[in-house]
Parts: C-alpha cells; sequence; structure tokens
C-alpha cells in the first residue's frame, strides 16, 4: 500500500470518486501489563476519521472509524492502514453500517490491512455492510501476525435490502481475506457473488439468505471450537458452521434477517473473547447509540 501524505487535502479524483486513506499506529508498554494502550499515530487522507479512543473495558484501546459521506459509489476506494506495536491491545469498531450504492460502471474499492506486532492483540468487528442492488465492489482484508500476537475479526456482508423486496439481481461482489503468521499463509479465502447468479438460492451458496457473516479467531484450540459451537447452537434463524484448522478457527453464518446474522457473530465473540484474550466481552460503548 502507497504511503500516506498528510499534506495533500482531501479531494476527488475525475472518474474515479472520492480516494480516502487512514492511517493508524497503537503502542502498549510491554512492562506495564495495565497500562493503557495508546493511538501514537493516526494520519488520513479524503472521508475517513477516526473518534477519541474509549477505554470502555481498562487497557483496551476502542477506536471507531468513521466515514462521513455514509456511503461508498463506483469509483471510491478508501484504504486503512492499521498497526499495532508488542503488548498493544485495541478495539476496532464503525458506529453505523457501511453501504455500497449502486453504480454506473466503476468498481468501488475498500482495502484493510492489519499489521501485529509480537504481543499484541487486536479485534476487528465493523458493522455490517449493505451491498445495494447495482453494486459493484472489490474489498480485501490482509492481517499480518508476528509470532505471538492474535486476532478476532468479523466481517457481515447484507446483499440486496430485503426490507424494501429489493434483491441483490445485478451487481458484483468480490471479497478476498487473507491472515499470515509471519511469511506463512494460514488462511486465503475468495469470494466472488454476481448479483443474481445462482449462488443466491442454491443449497451449495446462499441457499436463499441474504446476509453472510465470516468469523476468524486465532489462535485457537479444540477447546474453543466446542466453545463456540455450544454459542451458536441455540440461535434460531442462523445456519452456521464452524472449522478449526491450524491454529485457525473459522466460521460462517448465513441468515435471511442482518440482525440475526449478527446476533450469532456477537455470540461467538462474547464466547471467544475471555478465552483467546483473557479478557470479559465489554460492548463498545458506541453499539449501544
Amino acid at each position: 500500500m502507497e504511503a500516506l501524505d498528510p499534506n495533500v487535502l482531501p479531494q476527488t479524483v475525475p472518474g474515479r470518486g472520492w480516494q480516502a486513506r487512514l492511517d493508524l499506529g497503537f503502542a502498549g508498554d510491554p512492562a506495564l501489563p495495565a497500562a493503557h494502550t495508546r493511538l501514537v499515530r493516526r494520519s488520513h487522507f479524503g472521508p475517513l476519521r477516526v473518534q477519541r479512543p474509549f477505554y470502555p473495558d481498562g487497557p483496551v484501546c476502542n477506536v471507531y472509524i468513521v466515514h462521513p459521506p455514509g456511503g461508498v459509489v463506483g469509483g471510491d476506494r478508501l484504504d486503512l492502514r492499521i498497526s499495532a506495536e508488542r503488548a498493544a491491545q485495541v478495539l476496532l469498531t464503525t458506529p453505523a453500517a457501511g453501504k455500497f450504492y449502486r453504480s454506473a460502471g466503476p468498481e468501488a474499492r475498500q482495502r484493510v490491512e492489519i499489521r501485529l506486532q509480537d504481543g499484541a492483540t487486536l479485534e476487528w468487528l465493523p458493522q455490517e455492510t449493505i451491498h445495494y442492488p447495482g453494486a459493484l465492489v472489490r474489498q480485501q482484508t490482509l492481517v499480518r501476525l508476528d509470532a505471538s500476537a492474535r486476532f478476532i475479526g468479523w466481517d457481515l456482508a447484507a446483499y440486496g435490502l430485503p426490507a424494501r423486496d429489493e434483491r441483490y439481481d445485478s451487481g458484483r461482489v468480490v471479497q478476498g481475506f487473507e491472515l499470515w503468521r509471519g511469511e506463512q499463509p494460514l488462511l486465503l479465502d475468495r469470494l466472488l457473488l454476481q448479483g443474481g447468479g445462482a449462488a443466491f438460492g442454491s443449497r451449495w451458496g446462499l441457499d436463499g439468505a441474504t446476509a453472510l457473516g465470516t468469523f476468524v479467531a486465532c489462535p485457537a484450540t479444540a477447546d474453543d471450537l466446542g466453545a463456540a459451537r455450544d454459542a451458536v447452537a441455540p440461535l434460531a434463524g442462523v445456519s452456521a458452521g464452524l472449522s478449526l484448522v491450524d491454529g485457525v478457527l473459522i466460521g460462517r453464518v448465513l441468515a435471511r434477517q442482518t440482525d440475526a446474522a449478527m446476533r450469532a457473530l456477537l455470540a461467538l465473540w462474547r464466547a471467544l473473547r475471555p478465552r483467546l484474550l483473557g479478557r470479559p466481552a465489554v460492548l463498545p460503548r458506541i453499539w449501544a447509540t
């Protein structure tokens, strides 16, 4: 990813839309485990911002990423680069759902790059992303972990506007997720969904669901996998599948309602956060507003 230049004024590029970048760096003090993690680097270009850090659960630095336009259109590009130094403890989320609107031709792009040093923990918990009918979207997430870093993250995509009886019957969504430990790839995930394609109604695809959630936690154990299965088993209105490969716990959630899919992701987070990160599941304050 190219370097961010804080001296360049936000602007649109003719024919390309908004080009927005956000670069965040976090640091903790390994000699003082109870010390608060600090936001030590913040650089932005275009319409991406963060609010001041919050500390609702002790030393964990909670930061809310804000996209003031409220939606992304064809030609827009959002780039987020996040790094956490040794012993940093970070939770990142968003105050509202993201929206990708119908495109007249150009793709809308979003790239997230996360790098965690030894001893750092980071939770990437954005609210859902709504793909409007006709949206052309390409999203990429890259997570790089040093040897003892820990990561929990999710993605929740909502296709179409079921409340308006508007199906995702045109457009295209391309998603990629990569998780690396040093130079070793742990998870390389690719998804291509064509609006109106067979995948939306087929048993081998979304089977009529309009919300697809993905949950990733690393490192995890077989006992963690059992706890995750117990957490989602009693939930109604969702179909969930969980697996554990090379210490990476992966969950998939399908639902016909976005709220039901989010409840499943939250249930997984509540069950696994104490086990993997050693702290209770305290909800970010922004989710209550």
